[in-house]
């Protein structure tokens, strides 16, 4: 019963306020919106231009300095790589150039092997048919020799350049990651290894 007393002696004043908040709310709501009016549209646009404005200099401060640098790199790698591929391509052609040089020289090589075999054929005629088998065995193994001679240069050459472009390569795709991924597979074919 108290409690109802209590409410009962607060009734007026609450219902009071309730009508004061409405009609501050009614008038209110038929007031216009500052923000729709022109002081406003002026005010969004003054603070569009503020923020476009900062923003525009972050970029104008930050952003040529960071392109710079990102230009000046590409440039710098394109430039590497168009020297590395000139490189390349100057040992490829020298070593085309020897690859073109070694067949004629060992025709020539030949021919003259067949030239002395024929000389000394002559000349050893008259010592005996197992003589010139002999001689002719040995020329034709000192050009098979000869051969074998250019042929491993060639090869060296070639392995020499396979060997220094590939280890370019590799230097140029390794990173920490690839280097830490190998490291592991190895651990682990050690580790397979030794169970």
């Amino acid at each position: 019963m108290k409690c109802f007393h209590r409410i009962l002696t607060f009734f007026p004043g609450i219902l009071m306020m309730f009508f004061a908040a409405h009609s501050a709310f009614a008038a209110e709501g038929a007031a216009p919106d500052p923000a729709d009016s022109h002081v406003g549209a002026i005010f969004r646009w003054l603070n569009f231009l503020i923020i476009f404005g900062g923003i525009a200099f972050l970029i104008a401060k930050h952003g040529s300095s960071f392109f710079q640098s990102n230009a000046k790199s590409i440039a710098a790698s394109i430039h590497e790589a168009t020297a590395a591929k000139e490189d390349a391509d100057r040992e490829l052609r020298q070593v085309e150039s020897k690859m073109a040089r070694l067949e004629p020289e060992v025709a020539e090589m030949r021919q003259e092997a067949q030239r002395n075999w024929a000389a000394e054929s002559e000349r050893l005629y008259a010592s005996g048919q197992a003589e010139i088998e002999k001689i002719a065995q040995a020329a034709r193994a000192e050009l098979a020799s000869s051969e074998r001679v250019a042929q491993q240069q060639l090869q060296e050459v070639a392995a020499t350049l396979a060997v220094r472009r590939a280890g370019e390569l590799v230097s140029s795709r390794m990173n920490s990651e690839v280097r830490a991924r190998m490291f592991q597979s190895f651990l682990r074919e050690l580790g397979r290894g030794s169970h």
